[in-house]
């Protein structure tokens, strides 16, 4: 499976430039995927190595056979505790593209498309328990309102959480095509796959717990970096990309910065970019999907 069928790698020189990379230091891809920002990275090492993460046992099939890399299939919240079970306690830079892949998309069994019939799975890690058709025909109808509302920003969120609960004593939810129907009538008129893929991304974030895994992952990122250490986020959403933003800029998730005596900001990054970077025109033309990317780069404060 070649890496430009599975996913083709979003702001690469920009990814990899943000690292700085030293040839002989130590890096962490926490989301490997399709292997395109890591094998990027593997050219700019000598005696370095890379970690690469991906809780999709698909993304395997991509790992470089290479002595300077390591493939390790585990969901990048766990990053601190699988690093150590390779001796690493500190890393001069980590990377994670988010969001979800190329391939993902256009497997139709995966269940993460509008544009095919599949089962309501959205599982990024094919042996977790819970996938979407868990979601839809379980879910009482307070938390399918909270979902809809904060992970997919579904403006009729509560008349929808309704129709789902109603819906589903009649005929659970089974396959991608039969909720895509049910949700037609629901879709504000000529924004029908925009309302679709709001809702299809609320519903993947909670299968996936992204949220909960992202903020896990960024504070082990803070621990594990060594002082000037680089953290490189590329992010799809604005969920994603507020926690990315809050935590370079002011420390934390939520609330006001905190400062010293004298007024200087207390944080563990400093951002090395003003504001998020975006992909420029031709990549957008060649490349739809990188023109939602924002992309932020901090360094671990510290000498």
């Amino acid at each position: 499976m070649t890496e430009s069928v599975y996913h083709i790698p979003v702001m690469l020189a920009q990814c990899t430039e943000g690292l700085a990379i030293d040839p002989n230091g130590i890096y962490v891809d926490v989301t490997f995927g399709g292997g395109g920002h890591s094998r990027e990275i593997l050219k700019h090492l000598d005696k370095g190595h890379l970690y690469g993460f991906d809780q999709d046992e698909d993304a395997l099939a991509n790992a470089p056979q290479d002595d300077r890399f390591t493939f390790v299939q585990a969901n990048f919240r766990d990053i601190k505790r699988y690093l150590r079970l390779y001796g690493v306690k500190k890393v001069d830079g980590i990377l994670a593209d988010l969001g979800i892949s190329s391939h993902q998309i256009d497997e139709p069994g995966r269940g993460f498309s509008t544009r095919f019939s599949g089962t309501l799975d959205m599982r990024m890690n094919q042996s977790a328990e819970i996938s979407a058709k868990e979601v839809l025909n379980t879910y009482d109808e307070g938390k399918l309102h909270k979902i809809l509302g904060i992970y997919g920003e579904v403006k009729n969120a509560k008349t929808l959480a309704q129709s789902i609960v109603a819906e589903r004593a009649q005929r659970p939810f089974e396959t991608t095509e039969g909720f895509t129907a049910f949700l037609k009538k629901f879709a504000p008129r000529g924004k029908d796959f925009k309302y679709y893929a709001q809702v299809f991304q609320a519903l993947r974030i909670e299968v996936n717990d992204e949220m909960g895994a992202l903020e896990e992952m960024l504070l082990s990122a803070v621990d594990l970096l060594k002082p000037e250490g680089r953290l490189v986020v590329m992010s799809y959403h604005s969920l994603e990309d507020r926690l990315v933003k809050n935590l370079m800029l002011k420390g934390k998730f939520q609330g006001e910065v905190e400062k010293d005596f004298y007024g200087n900001l207390i944080r563990p990054l400093e951002p090395l970019t003003r504001g998020a970077i975006v992909a420029d025109e031709a990549e957008v033309a060649a490349n739809p999907r990188a023109r939602s990317a924002k992309l932020r780069i901090a360094k671990k404060v510290g000498k």
